[in-house]
């Protein structure tokens, strides 16, 4: 009688491979895959230029900001150690003295202050860490066919950047610059602000009563995910200065477009909407006197006297009293397009400074231009008239050409 045969005979004896199972391999890549292949850019770069990338073009200040976002992740730092070739992620840190094991004490093991105490709330979050917190569990990943729009959307951003058409600038102020329809970079990741469902409350504070807005965004985000994170989660990520946040400007025919169709659709029925200003610093400060023709062109919803009360507290104004100069009544004026615009044609011109304010942190204003008054005055009555679009400035010669 034959002996009865066990499974592992049944499958060991399979000559024809009619048993065997092979999974199918999902098209899809796995966020590990997609952080190893975004990794591998950098690796690429640096075997190519032998350096890491700096700010010095957006390709690169994209590849920089990513690898600082990896740098300071101690989960991807660990997926991406083995792929760490060059060590541009610092993980592998050679040991030379005790000084060096004192400083890379993550734990505190070896602290003996004993301000150290129970007063010193180790593992309370702080509300960036919370913003950062939303911010990575509301993002998930979309489909392939529902992310395919936006895909050809954030390829035409990229070509835009890349031809000089857009342009990248620091992140600030949400209540002027988190807009929906508008593009956005973290980390050097390139996001769509598609949506805004905004509320307004009424909070209480020792100080008195004030409005603060909030509410649930739709951000997808060129990797392929999605998130529906806070409003304000949003907007202290961005302000992070670890994040890297930057604003994706307009083109100039969007700016011009939207800019001169409302300008030239004033109505009797129709209110101002704010003013152009142009000013003069009052600082002491001898880098800031000894510049001839410097002047802050910019744009406010309030009466230019009261936008300007504060201005030594506030960076933007080189913390120190401003003198103004020209004031103009606008009409169905978007702010940030008159700004973008102004940056545009005087941006060969635009004030390159630090401020620090009185919180430590540091900023770089952008409104400020080394530019003769006169031609400051022609230029606001172009951009009013629509005409600009026909106009450079050579800063050469200090003047208007027409193209």
């Amino acid at each position: 009688m034959d002996k009865k045969k066990t499974l592992d005979d049944i499958f060991n004896d399979d000559e024809f491979g009619i048993l065997d199972s092979k999974p199918t391999k999902s098209s899809v890549k796995s966020e590990d895959e997609r952080l190893i292949e975004s990794f591998q850019e950098i690796n690429d770069f640096f075997i190519k230029n032998n350096r890491k990338p700096e700010a010095t073009n957006v390709t690169e200040f994209k590849l920089l900001s990513r690898l600082k976002a990896l740098g300071n992740d101690p989960k991807k730092i660990d997926v991406l150690k083995t792929y760490d070739t060059y060590n541009l992620l610092g993980a592998n840190k050679e040991v030379k003295s005790v000084s060096d094991i004192l400083q890379d004490d993550d734990l505190g093991i070896l602290d003996t202050d004993e301000t150290l105490s129970i007063f010193k709330l180790e593992h309370v979050p702080s509300s960036a860490e919370r913003a950062e917190s939303d911010f990575v569990a509301q993002r998930k990943a979309m489909k392939d066919k529902e992310f395919l729009p936006y895909e050809s959307m954030f390829k035409k951003i990229h070509k835009e950047l890349r031809e000089g058409d857009r342009q990248l600038f620091a992140y600030e102020n949400a209540d002027k610059n988190l807009k929906a329809g508008s593009f956005y970079v973290l980390n050097g990741v390139l996001l769509y602000l598609e949506d805004l469902n905004i509320e307004t409350e009424n909070i209480s504070l020792p100080s008195g009563g004030r409005l603060r807005k909030d509410g649930r965004t739709r951000i997808i985000f060129e990797n392929g995910t999605m998130s529906n994170m806070l409003y304000r989660s949003l907007d202290k990520t961005l302000l992070n200065s670890a994040n890297d946040g930057r604003i994706v400007s307009h083109t100039t025919s969007e700016i011009e477009n939207e800019l001169f169709n409302n300008v030239n659709s004033i109505k009797d029925e129709d209110k101002e909407t704010g003013w152009i200003y142009v000013l003069k610093s009052k600082s002491s400060n001898q880098e800031i006197v000894s510049i001839q023709d410097l002047y802050k062109i910019g744009y406010s919803t309030v009466p230019v006297p009261e936008r300007i009360k504060n201005a030594s507290k506030e960076p933007t104004y080189l913390m120190a009293e401003v003198r103004i100069v020209e004031a103009y009544k606008t009409y169905n004026l978007n702010a940030q397009k008159f700004e973008n615009l102004v940056h545009r044609f005087f941006g060969e011109v635009c004030l390159n400074v630090d401020i620090t304010d009185d919180k430590g942190r540091r900023i770089t204003p952008r409104e400020w231009f080394v530019v003769p008054l006169p031609v400051i005055q022609k230029v606001i009555s172009l951009i009013l008239s629509g005409e600009i679009v026909d106009w450079r400035y050579d800063k050469s010669t200090n003047q208007l050409i027409e193209k």
